[in-house]
Protein backbone atom coordinates (compact mmCIF):
# COMPACT_ATOMS: atom_id res chain seq x y z
CA UNK A 1 0.00 0.00 0.00
CA UNK A 2 1.91 3.43 -0.90
CA UNK A 3 1.47 6.57 1.41
CA UNK A 4 -1.15 8.19 -0.87
CA UNK A 5 -3.55 5.26 -1.04
CA UNK A 6 -2.81 5.32 2.68
CA UNK A 7 -4.30 8.52 2.96
CA UNK A 8 -7.44 7.73 0.87
CA UNK A 9 -8.03 5.05 2.94
CA UNK A 10 -7.72 6.91 5.72
CA UNK A 11 -10.13 10.34 4.38
CA UNK A 12 -12.44 7.23 3.52
CA UNK A 13 -12.34 6.31 7.31
CA UNK A 14 -12.98 9.63 8.71
CA UNK A 15 -16.68 9.33 6.70
CA UNK A 16 -17.36 6.63 8.10
CA UNK A 17 -16.44 7.31 11.81
CA UNK A 18 -13.34 7.94 14.05
CA UNK A 19 -12.75 3.97 15.52
CA UNK A 20 -11.71 3.09 11.47
CA UNK A 21 -9.12 5.66 11.28
CA UNK A 22 -7.59 4.32 14.26
CA UNK A 23 -7.86 1.24 13.29
CA UNK A 24 -6.04 2.09 9.94
CA UNK A 25 -3.50 3.80 12.23
CA UNK A 26 -2.64 0.54 14.30
CA UNK A 27 -2.01 -1.33 11.61
CA UNK A 28 0.60 0.30 9.91
CA UNK A 29 3.26 -0.66 12.36
CA UNK A 30 1.75 -4.59 11.94
CA UNK A 31 2.37 -4.04 8.34
CA UNK A 32 5.82 -2.68 8.33
CA UNK A 33 7.30 -5.34 10.81
CA UNK A 34 5.33 -8.14 8.69
CA UNK A 35 7.39 -6.43 5.77
CA UNK A 36 10.28 -6.69 7.37
CA UNK A 37 10.36 -9.92 8.22
CA UNK A 38 9.49 -11.37 4.92
CA UNK A 39 12.28 -9.36 2.94
CA UNK A 40 14.69 -10.54 5.74
CA UNK A 41 13.63 -13.98 5.73
CA UNK A 42 13.87 -14.22 1.64
CA UNK A 43 17.28 -13.01 1.53
CA UNK A 44 18.16 -15.83 4.18
CA UNK A 45 16.21 -18.22 2.06
CA UNK A 46 18.56 -17.62 -0.88
CA UNK A 47 21.70 -18.36 1.03
CA UNK A 48 19.99 -21.18 2.69
CA UNK A 49 21.37 -23.80 -0.10
CA UNK A 50 24.72 -23.32 0.26
CA UNK A 51 24.56 -23.88 3.90
CA UNK A 52 27.03 -26.88 4.91
CA UNK A 53 29.82 -29.40 2.73
CA UNK A 54 27.11 -30.65 0.57
CA UNK A 55 25.83 -26.79 0.08
CA UNK A 56 25.10 -25.51 -3.46
CA UNK A 57 27.52 -22.51 -5.06
CA UNK A 58 26.36 -19.58 -6.18
CA UNK A 59 27.46 -17.77 -9.39
CA UNK A 60 27.11 -13.53 -9.23
CA UNK A 61 27.73 -11.49 -12.32
CA UNK A 62 28.10 -7.76 -11.90
CA UNK A 63 27.41 -5.34 -13.80
CA UNK A 64 30.86 -5.26 -15.54
CA UNK A 65 30.24 -9.26 -16.27
CA UNK A 66 32.58 -10.05 -14.04
CA UNK A 67 31.82 -13.55 -12.55
CA UNK A 68 32.37 -15.28 -9.14
CA UNK A 69 31.82 -18.38 -8.41
CA UNK A 70 30.84 -19.09 -4.68
CA UNK A 71 29.74 -20.32 -1.27
CA UNK A 72 30.54 -17.79 1.08
CA UNK A 73 27.56 -16.38 2.51
CA UNK A 74 29.37 -12.75 3.36
CA UNK A 75 30.80 -12.67 -0.65
CA UNK A 76 27.17 -13.72 -2.06
CA UNK A 77 25.41 -10.91 0.64
CA UNK A 78 27.89 -8.63 -0.22
CA UNK A 79 27.50 -8.75 -4.00
CA UNK A 80 23.85 -8.83 -4.22
CA UNK A 81 21.85 -5.71 -5.29
CA UNK A 82 19.84 -5.51 -2.12
CA UNK A 83 17.05 -3.07 -2.10
CA UNK A 84 15.25 -3.06 1.10
CA UNK A 85 16.93 -1.85 4.05
CA UNK A 86 15.76 -4.67 6.19
CA UNK A 87 17.54 -7.14 4.21
CA UNK A 88 20.20 -4.94 3.71
CA UNK A 89 20.62 -5.33 7.87
CA UNK A 90 21.28 -9.21 7.10
CA UNK A 91 24.21 -7.92 4.38
CA UNK A 92 25.88 -6.61 7.47
CA UNK A 93 24.89 -9.13 10.13
CA UNK A 94 27.35 -11.43 7.78
CA UNK A 95 30.08 -9.35 7.65
CA UNK A 96 30.00 -8.14 10.89
CA UNK A 97 30.31 -12.61 11.92
CA UNK A 98 33.29 -12.62 9.11
CA UNK A 99 34.88 -9.94 10.97
CA UNK A 100 34.22 -11.15 14.49
CA UNK A 101 35.11 -15.19 13.56
CA UNK A 102 35.13 -15.53 9.69
CA UNK A 103 33.50 -18.38 9.53
CA UNK A 104 29.84 -19.00 9.73
CA UNK A 105 28.75 -16.21 7.57
CA UNK A 106 26.04 -18.54 5.99
CA UNK A 107 25.23 -19.90 9.56
CA UNK A 108 24.39 -16.66 10.97
CA UNK A 109 22.02 -15.39 8.30
CA UNK A 110 19.72 -18.63 8.42
CA UNK A 111 19.54 -18.50 11.62
CA UNK A 112 18.37 -14.58 11.49
CA UNK A 113 15.80 -15.95 8.93
CA UNK A 114 14.96 -19.06 11.70
CA UNK A 115 14.39 -16.92 14.52
CA UNK A 116 12.64 -13.98 12.40
CA UNK A 117 9.72 -16.71 11.20
CA UNK A 118 9.43 -17.81 15.12
CA UNK A 119 8.68 -13.89 15.96
CA UNK A 120 6.59 -14.00 13.00
CA UNK A 121 4.66 -16.74 14.91
CA UNK A 122 4.76 -14.67 18.65
CA UNK A 123 3.58 -11.82 16.73
CA UNK A 124 0.68 -13.52 15.36
CA UNK A 125 -0.03 -14.71 18.90
CA UNK A 126 -0.54 -11.11 20.03
CA UNK A 127 2.76 -11.22 21.91
CA UNK A 128 4.31 -7.49 22.35
CA UNK A 129 7.44 -7.09 19.86
CA UNK A 130 9.07 -5.69 22.89
CA UNK A 131 8.43 -8.90 25.12
CA UNK A 132 9.99 -11.18 22.65
CA UNK A 133 13.28 -9.26 21.97
CA UNK A 134 14.09 -9.19 25.50
CA UNK A 135 13.01 -13.11 25.85
CA UNK A 136 14.96 -12.93 22.65
CA UNK A 137 17.97 -11.88 24.61
CA UNK A 138 17.59 -13.75 27.40
CA UNK A 139 17.58 -17.02 25.67
CA UNK A 140 20.47 -16.34 23.34
CA UNK A 141 23.18 -15.43 26.86
CA UNK A 142 21.56 -19.40 27.62
CA UNK A 143 22.54 -20.59 24.29
CA UNK A 144 25.93 -19.44 24.99
CA UNK A 145 26.21 -20.93 28.26
CA UNK A 146 24.93 -23.99 27.04
CA UNK A 147 27.55 -23.88 23.98
CA UNK A 148 30.50 -22.94 26.56
CA UNK A 149 29.67 -26.24 28.89
CA UNK A 150 29.39 -28.48 26.23
CA UNK A 151 32.95 -27.29 24.85
CA UNK A 152 36.19 -29.07 24.92
CA UNK A 153 39.25 -26.79 25.71
CA UNK A 154 42.13 -26.70 23.30
CA UNK A 155 45.67 -26.25 24.21
CA UNK A 156 47.52 -24.63 20.76
CA UNK A 157 50.29 -27.41 20.57
CA UNK A 158 47.90 -29.85 19.49
CA UNK A 159 48.15 -29.43 16.13
CA UNK A 160 46.02 -32.35 15.36
CA UNK A 161 42.97 -30.35 17.06
CA UNK A 162 43.32 -27.16 14.47
CA UNK A 163 43.55 -29.44 11.76
CA UNK A 164 40.54 -30.75 12.17
CA UNK A 165 39.38 -27.31 13.08
CA UNK A 166 40.41 -25.70 9.20
CA UNK A 167 39.43 -28.91 7.64
CA UNK A 168 35.84 -28.74 8.49
CA UNK A 169 35.95 -24.63 7.34
CA UNK A 170 37.31 -26.22 4.18
CA UNK A 171 34.56 -29.04 3.61
CA UNK A 172 32.14 -26.84 3.16
CA UNK A 173 34.23 -24.76 0.30
CA UNK A 174 34.64 -25.40 -3.46
CA UNK A 175 37.98 -26.47 -2.73
CA UNK A 176 37.02 -29.39 -0.20
CA UNK A 177 39.15 -31.61 -2.40
CA UNK A 178 42.05 -29.53 -1.52
CA UNK A 179 41.56 -29.70 1.96
CA UNK A 180 44.57 -32.05 3.04
CA UNK A 181 46.81 -29.61 1.32
CA UNK A 182 45.16 -26.32 2.65
CA UNK A 183 44.26 -27.22 6.53
CA UNK A 184 48.07 -27.41 7.42
CA UNK A 185 49.17 -24.57 5.21
CA UNK A 186 46.74 -22.50 7.45
CA UNK A 187 47.79 -23.89 10.87
CA UNK A 188 51.20 -23.46 10.12
CA UNK A 189 50.54 -19.84 8.91
CA UNK A 190 49.04 -18.75 11.88
CA UNK A 191 50.90 -20.44 14.52
CA UNK A 192 54.19 -18.87 13.09
CA UNK A 193 52.59 -15.30 13.32
CA UNK A 194 51.29 -15.95 17.04
CA UNK A 195 53.35 -12.84 19.17
CA UNK A 196 53.79 -14.29 22.68
CA UNK A 197 53.23 -10.21 23.65
CA UNK A 198 49.45 -10.76 22.05
CA UNK A 199 48.73 -14.40 22.42
CA UNK A 200 45.26 -14.08 22.52
CA UNK A 201 44.85 -12.12 19.70
CA UNK A 202 46.49 -12.57 15.76
CA UNK A 203 46.47 -10.03 13.05
CA UNK A 204 45.97 -11.55 9.93
CA UNK A 205 47.62 -8.85 8.35
CA UNK A 206 51.04 -10.87 8.93
CA UNK A 207 50.00 -13.01 6.50
CA UNK A 208 50.59 -12.00 2.35
CA UNK A 209 48.70 -13.72 0.43
CA UNK A 210 49.54 -13.83 -3.34
CA UNK A 211 47.58 -14.99 -5.97
CA UNK A 212 49.40 -16.75 -9.11
CA UNK A 213 47.61 -17.86 -12.26
CA UNK A 214 48.85 -21.70 -13.30
CA UNK A 215 48.91 -24.77 -11.98
CA UNK A 216 46.49 -26.50 -9.44
CA UNK A 217 45.47 -25.69 -5.93
CA UNK A 218 47.65 -28.47 -4.66
CA UNK A 219 50.49 -26.07 -5.65
CA UNK A 220 49.54 -23.38 -2.82
CA UNK A 221 52.71 -23.08 -0.83
CA UNK A 222 54.09 -21.83 2.74
CA UNK A 223 57.12 -19.61 2.47
CA UNK A 224 59.14 -19.92 5.18
CA UNK A 225 60.54 -15.98 4.04
CA UNK A 226 59.11 -13.11 1.62
CA UNK A 227 57.51 -13.29 -1.38
CA UNK A 228 57.04 -10.08 -3.90
CA UNK A 229 54.23 -10.19 -6.46
CA UNK A 230 56.68 -7.87 -8.47
CA UNK A 231 59.40 -9.12 -10.83
CA UNK A 232 63.12 -7.74 -10.89
CA UNK A 233 62.92 -4.34 -12.87
CA UNK A 234 66.82 -4.86 -14.00
CA UNK A 235 67.53 -5.49 -17.43
CA UNK A 236 70.90 -7.18 -18.31
CA UNK A 237 71.14 -6.99 -14.58
CA UNK A 238 71.70 -10.38 -11.40
CA UNK A 239 67.84 -12.31 -11.18
CA UNK A 240 69.87 -14.30 -8.26
CA UNK A 241 71.68 -12.47 -5.78
CA UNK A 242 73.32 -14.45 -2.66
CA UNK A 243 74.40 -12.62 0.48
CA UNK A 244 72.26 -9.70 0.17
CA UNK A 245 72.10 -6.44 1.27
CA UNK A 246 68.84 -5.17 1.21
CA UNK A 247 67.65 -1.20 1.32
CA UNK A 248 64.11 -0.13 1.43
CA UNK A 249 63.70 3.36 -0.33
CA UNK A 250 60.79 5.50 -0.53
CA UNK A 251 62.45 8.15 -3.02
CA UNK A 252 62.67 7.75 -6.82
CA UNK A 253 65.96 7.23 -8.71
CA UNK A 254 64.52 9.55 -11.96
CA UNK A 255 65.06 12.73 -12.68
CA UNK A 256 63.56 15.47 -10.56
CA UNK A 257 60.57 17.34 -11.95
CA UNK A 258 59.34 20.34 -10.66
CA UNK A 259 56.42 21.35 -8.55
CA UNK A 260 54.69 22.86 -10.84
CA UNK A 261 53.42 22.28 -14.47
CA UNK A 262 56.46 23.89 -16.25
CA UNK A 263 57.77 23.58 -19.35
CA UNK A 264 61.92 24.27 -19.94
CA UNK A 265 62.12 25.29 -23.60
CA UNK A 266 65.83 24.46 -25.10
CA UNK A 267 67.39 26.89 -27.58
CA UNK A 268 70.38 24.66 -28.65
CA UNK A 269 71.88 21.32 -28.36
CA UNK A 270 74.68 22.58 -26.23
CA UNK A 271 71.66 23.18 -23.58
CA UNK A 272 70.43 20.25 -24.49
CA UNK A 273 73.23 18.34 -23.96
CA UNK A 274 73.57 20.41 -20.55
CA UNK A 275 70.38 19.08 -19.01
CA UNK A 276 70.80 15.53 -20.56
CA UNK A 277 74.40 15.70 -18.56
CA UNK A 278 73.14 17.31 -15.43
CA UNK A 279 70.17 14.44 -15.29
CA UNK A 280 73.37 11.50 -15.91
CA UNK A 281 75.01 13.19 -13.01
CA UNK A 282 72.30 13.36 -10.81
CA UNK A 283 71.44 9.42 -11.39
CA UNK A 284 75.21 8.44 -11.10
CA UNK A 285 75.60 10.40 -7.77
CA UNK A 286 72.55 8.26 -6.56
CA UNK A 287 73.78 4.57 -7.60
CA UNK A 288 76.73 5.30 -6.50
CA UNK A 289 75.59 6.22 -3.04
CA UNK A 290 73.86 3.18 -2.80
CA UNK A 291 76.41 0.86 -3.97
CA UNK A 292 78.78 2.47 -1.38
CA UNK A 293 76.50 1.59 1.42
CA UNK A 294 77.33 -2.41 0.23
CA UNK A 295 73.77 -2.60 -0.70
CA UNK A 296 72.55 -5.10 -3.68
CA UNK A 297 69.09 -5.52 -3.56
CA UNK A 298 67.20 -2.42 -3.55
CA UNK A 299 63.10 -2.35 -3.13
CA UNK A 300 61.79 1.41 -4.13
CA UNK A 301 58.24 2.16 -2.84
CA UNK A 302 55.36 3.01 -5.91
CA UNK A 303 55.45 7.12 -6.08
CA UNK A 304 52.35 8.74 -7.76
CA UNK A 305 54.46 12.20 -8.59
CA UNK A 306 57.32 10.79 -10.70
CA UNK A 307 57.94 6.96 -12.41
CA UNK A 308 60.44 5.25 -9.85
CA UNK A 309 63.09 4.01 -11.80
CA UNK A 310 64.50 5.79 -15.00
CA UNK A 311 66.12 3.67 -17.91
CA UNK A 312 69.23 5.38 -17.38
CA UNK A 313 69.21 4.42 -13.82
CA UNK A 314 68.22 0.73 -14.80
CA UNK A 315 71.29 0.86 -16.82
CA UNK A 316 73.39 2.29 -14.18
CA UNK A 317 72.13 -0.50 -11.53
CA UNK A 318 73.02 -3.27 -13.87
CA UNK A 319 76.39 -1.92 -14.21
CA UNK A 320 76.77 -2.09 -10.60
CA UNK A 321 75.00 -5.61 -10.58
CA UNK A 322 72.38 -4.12 -8.07
CA UNK A 323 69.18 -6.22 -8.38
CA UNK A 324 66.28 -3.57 -8.38
CA UNK A 325 62.62 -4.57 -7.08
CA UNK A 326 60.09 -1.29 -7.93
CA UNK A 327 56.75 -0.43 -7.43
CA UNK A 328 56.19 -1.66 -3.78
CA UNK A 329 52.45 -0.28 -2.77
CA UNK A 330 52.63 1.63 0.04
CA UNK A 331 50.12 -0.62 1.91
CA UNK A 332 52.96 -3.24 1.53
CA UNK A 333 55.26 -1.10 3.67
CA UNK A 334 54.81 -2.12 6.99
CA UNK A 335 54.65 -5.91 6.09
CA UNK A 336 57.75 -5.95 4.34
CA UNK A 337 59.72 -3.84 6.98
CA UNK A 338 58.18 -6.08 9.65
CA UNK A 339 59.09 -8.82 7.64
CA UNK A 340 62.99 -8.24 6.78
CA UNK A 341 63.32 -6.29 10.50
CA UNK A 342 64.56 -3.06 8.39
CA UNK A 343 63.33 0.76 8.11
CA UNK A 344 62.10 2.45 4.68
CA UNK A 345 65.07 5.21 3.60
CA UNK A 346 63.17 8.12 2.81
CA UNK A 347 66.39 10.43 1.49
CA UNK A 348 70.10 9.10 0.46
CA UNK A 349 71.87 10.77 3.13
CA UNK A 350 70.02 7.93 5.70
CA UNK A 351 71.17 5.59 3.29
CA UNK A 352 74.09 3.95 5.30
CA UNK A 353 74.72 0.06 6.05
CA UNK A 354 73.03 0.02 9.41
CA UNK A 355 69.92 0.84 7.60
CA UNK A 356 70.03 -2.27 5.64
CA UNK A 357 68.53 -5.88 5.98
CA UNK A 358 70.55 -8.97 5.31
CA UNK A 359 69.15 -12.42 3.45
CA UNK A 360 71.13 -15.55 2.50
CA UNK A 361 69.47 -15.63 -0.95
CA UNK A 362 67.46 -13.27 -3.54
CA UNK A 363 66.38 -14.62 -6.07
CA UNK A 364 63.52 -13.81 -9.05
CA UNK A 365 61.60 -17.34 -9.47
CA UNK A 366 58.46 -18.47 -12.15
CA UNK A 367 55.23 -19.13 -10.78
CA UNK A 368 52.97 -19.68 -13.30
CA UNK A 369 52.46 -17.93 -16.20
CA UNK A 370 53.92 -14.76 -14.26
CA UNK A 371 57.45 -14.27 -11.99
CA UNK A 372 57.97 -13.32 -8.42
CA UNK A 373 60.82 -12.17 -6.01
CA UNK A 374 61.61 -14.70 -3.13
CA UNK A 375 63.57 -13.80 -0.19
CA UNK A 376 65.04 -16.55 1.87
CA UNK A 377 67.07 -16.62 5.19
CA UNK A 378 65.88 -13.67 6.37
CA UNK A 379 68.65 -12.66 9.27
CA UNK A 380 65.83 -11.81 12.91
CA UNK A 381 63.11 -12.18 10.59
CA UNK A 382 59.60 -10.39 11.64
CA UNK A 383 56.92 -13.01 12.72
CA UNK A 384 55.25 -13.05 9.22
CA UNK A 385 54.52 -14.83 6.47
CA UNK A 386 53.81 -15.21 2.78
CA UNK A 387 51.24 -17.84 1.05
CA UNK A 388 51.62 -18.46 -2.91
CA UNK A 389 48.02 -19.39 -3.53
CA UNK A 390 47.80 -21.36 -7.04
CA UNK A 391 44.58 -21.90 -9.19
CA UNK A 392 44.27 -23.33 -13.08
CA UNK A 393 41.30 -20.06 -13.79
CA UNK A 394 40.57 -17.25 -11.86
CA UNK A 395 37.33 -17.99 -10.38
CA UNK A 396 38.94 -21.13 -8.81
CA UNK A 397 41.50 -18.80 -7.84
CA UNK A 398 39.84 -16.10 -5.99
CA UNK A 399 37.75 -18.84 -4.65
CA UNK A 400 40.75 -20.70 -3.04
CA UNK A 401 41.43 -17.05 -1.54
CA UNK A 402 38.64 -16.63 0.33
CA UNK A 403 38.37 -20.03 1.66
CA UNK A 404 42.00 -20.17 2.64
CA UNK A 405 41.16 -16.91 4.55
CA UNK A 406 38.24 -18.45 6.05
CA UNK A 407 40.55 -21.41 7.31
CA UNK A 408 42.77 -18.61 8.74
CA UNK A 409 40.20 -16.97 10.35
CA UNK A 410 39.14 -20.22 12.22
CA UNK A 411 42.45 -21.13 13.37
CA UNK A 412 42.21 -17.57 14.74
CA UNK A 413 39.08 -17.95 16.36
CA UNK A 414 40.68 -20.70 18.44
CA UNK A 415 43.76 -18.40 19.35
CA UNK A 416 41.54 -15.62 20.76
CA UNK A 417 39.28 -18.42 22.18
CA UNK A 418 40.32 -22.01 23.04
CA UNK A 419 37.59 -24.07 22.97
CA UNK A 420 35.97 -26.22 20.57
CA UNK A 421 32.70 -27.54 19.70
CA UNK A 422 31.29 -30.14 17.71
CA UNK A 423 30.24 -29.67 14.15
CA UNK A 424 27.16 -31.23 12.17
CA UNK A 425 24.23 -29.21 13.51
CA UNK A 426 25.08 -31.41 17.13
CA UNK A 427 25.42 -28.01 19.26
CA UNK A 428 22.17 -25.99 17.96
CA UNK A 429 20.02 -29.49 18.29
CA UNK A 430 21.66 -29.38 22.47
CA UNK A 431 21.56 -25.92 22.99
CA UNK A 432 17.62 -26.03 21.18
CA UNK A 433 17.03 -29.55 23.47
CA UNK A 434 18.33 -27.54 26.76
CA UNK A 435 16.14 -24.19 26.00
CA UNK A 436 13.54 -26.37 25.69
CA UNK A 437 13.95 -28.10 29.39
CA UNK A 438 14.49 -24.20 30.40
CA UNK A 439 11.24 -22.58 28.82
CA UNK A 440 9.08 -25.66 31.49
CA UNK A 441 10.38 -23.55 34.15
CA UNK A 442 9.10 -20.70 32.58
CA UNK A 443 5.94 -18.34 33.38
CA UNK A 444 3.92 -16.55 30.68
CA UNK A 445 5.20 -15.07 27.69
CA UNK A 446 8.90 -16.03 28.45
CA UNK A 447 7.83 -19.62 27.94
CA UNK A 448 6.37 -19.30 24.76
CA UNK A 449 9.50 -17.17 23.15
CA UNK A 450 11.85 -19.62 24.62
CA UNK A 451 10.25 -22.53 22.83
CA UNK A 452 10.14 -20.70 19.93
CA UNK A 453 13.90 -19.50 20.31
CA UNK A 454 14.33 -23.30 20.81
CA UNK A 455 12.55 -24.64 17.42
CA UNK A 456 14.36 -21.87 15.57
CA UNK A 457 17.79 -23.40 16.15
CA UNK A 458 17.09 -26.65 14.49
CA UNK A 459 16.95 -24.80 11.26
CA UNK A 460 21.13 -25.56 11.09
CA UNK A 461 20.43 -29.50 11.19
CA UNK A 462 17.51 -29.32 9.26
CA UNK A 463 19.04 -27.37 6.47
CA UNK A 464 22.70 -29.32 6.73
CA UNK A 465 20.62 -32.87 6.06
CA UNK A 466 18.09 -31.13 3.34
CA UNK A 467 21.76 -30.15 1.42
CA UNK A 468 22.95 -33.11 1.60
CA UNK A 469 19.97 -35.33 0.10
CA UNK A 470 18.44 -36.68 3.63
CA UNK A 471 15.30 -36.99 4.40
CA UNK A 472 15.26 -33.49 6.80
CA UNK A 473 12.33 -34.41 9.41
CA UNK A 474 13.25 -37.59 9.94
CA UNK A 475 16.84 -37.14 10.58
CA UNK A 476 16.11 -34.01 12.58
CA UNK A 477 13.60 -36.25 15.21
CA UNK A 478 16.33 -38.79 15.25
CA UNK A 479 18.98 -36.66 16.18
CA UNK A 480 16.76 -35.02 18.93
CA UNK A 481 16.07 -38.80 20.03
CA UNK A 482 19.86 -38.85 20.12
CA UNK A 483 20.22 -35.92 22.35
CA UNK A 484 17.55 -36.80 24.71
CA UNK A 485 19.48 -40.01 25.31
CA UNK A 486 22.69 -37.82 26.28
CA UNK A 487 24.92 -38.52 23.26
CA UNK A 488 26.20 -34.30 23.28
CA UNK A 489 28.09 -35.06 19.77
CA UNK A 490 25.74 -36.57 17.69
CA UNK A 491 25.44 -34.70 14.60
CA UNK A 492 24.63 -35.08 10.93
CA UNK A 493 27.47 -37.27 9.44
CA UNK A 494 26.81 -36.34 5.85
CA UNK A 495 29.50 -38.31 4.04
CA UNK A 496 27.88 -41.19 5.70
CA UNK A 497 24.28 -39.93 5.41
CA UNK A 498 23.43 -40.82 8.93
CA UNK A 499 23.51 -39.96 12.52
CA UNK A 500 26.90 -40.38 13.79
CA UNK A 501 29.14 -39.29 16.98
CA UNK A 502 30.86 -36.42 15.40
CA UNK A 503 34.22 -36.49 17.29
CA UNK A 504 34.67 -39.25 15.81
CA UNK A 505 34.15 -38.30 12.49
CA UNK A 506 36.79 -35.16 13.12
CA UNK A 507 33.95 -32.62 12.52
CA UNK A 508 34.97 -29.74 14.84
CA UNK A 509 34.73 -25.81 15.09
CA UNK A 510 35.60 -23.11 17.40
CA UNK A 511 33.27 -22.48 19.84
CA UNK A 512 33.34 -18.62 19.18
CA UNK A 513 32.27 -19.79 15.67
CA UNK A 514 28.88 -20.54 16.98
CA UNK A 515 28.85 -18.22 20.34
CA UNK A 516 29.14 -15.03 17.73
CA UNK A 517 26.53 -16.26 15.57
CA UNK A 518 23.88 -16.71 18.04
CA UNK A 519 24.88 -13.87 19.42
CA UNK A 520 24.65 -10.89 15.90
CA UNK A 521 21.69 -12.99 14.61
CA UNK A 522 19.63 -12.40 17.87
CA UNK A 523 20.72 -8.57 18.18
CA UNK A 524 19.52 -8.03 14.50
CA UNK A 525 16.28 -9.73 14.90
CA UNK A 526 15.59 -7.68 17.90
CA UNK A 527 16.60 -4.98 15.94
CA UNK A 528 14.31 -5.66 12.99
CA UNK A 529 11.59 -6.14 15.40
CA UNK A 530 11.93 -2.70 17.39
CA UNK A 531 10.83 -1.10 13.91
CA UNK A 532 7.86 0.12 13.23
CA UNK A 533 8.01 2.63 10.59
CA UNK A 534 10.26 3.13 7.46
CA UNK A 535 10.28 7.17 6.69
CA UNK A 536 12.11 7.85 3.77
CA UNK A 537 13.39 11.20 3.66
CA UNK A 538 13.85 13.90 0.57
CA UNK A 539 16.70 15.78 0.44
CA UNK A 540 16.79 19.25 -1.59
Amino acid sequence: MTISEEIMTAGDMKKTGGGGLMRAKNSKPEEIRKSNIQAAKALSDAVRTSLGPRGMDKMIQDPKGEVTITNDGATILNQMMVVHPAAKMLVELSKAQDIEAGDGTTSVVVLAGSLLGAAEKMLAKGIHPTTISDSFQKAAAKSVEILINMSIPVDLNDRESLLKSATTSLCSKVVSQNSAELSPIAVDSVLKIVDPARENNVNLKDIKVIKKLGGTVDDTELVDGLVLEQKTSNVNGPKRMEKAKIGFIQFQVSPPKTDMDNQVVVSDYAAMDRVLKEERAYILNIVKQIKKAGCNVLLIQKSILRDALSDLAVHFFDKTKIMVIKDIEREDVEFLCKSLNCRPIASLDHFTPENLATAELVEEIQTGTSKCVKFSGIANPGKTVSLIIRGSNKLMLDEAHRSLHDALCVIRCLVKKRFLIAGGGAPEIEVSRELMMHANTLTGPDAYCFKAFAEAMEIIPYTLSENAGLNPIGTVTELRNRHALGEKTAGINVRKGCISNILEENVVQPLLVSTSAITLATETVRSILKIDDIVNTIRG
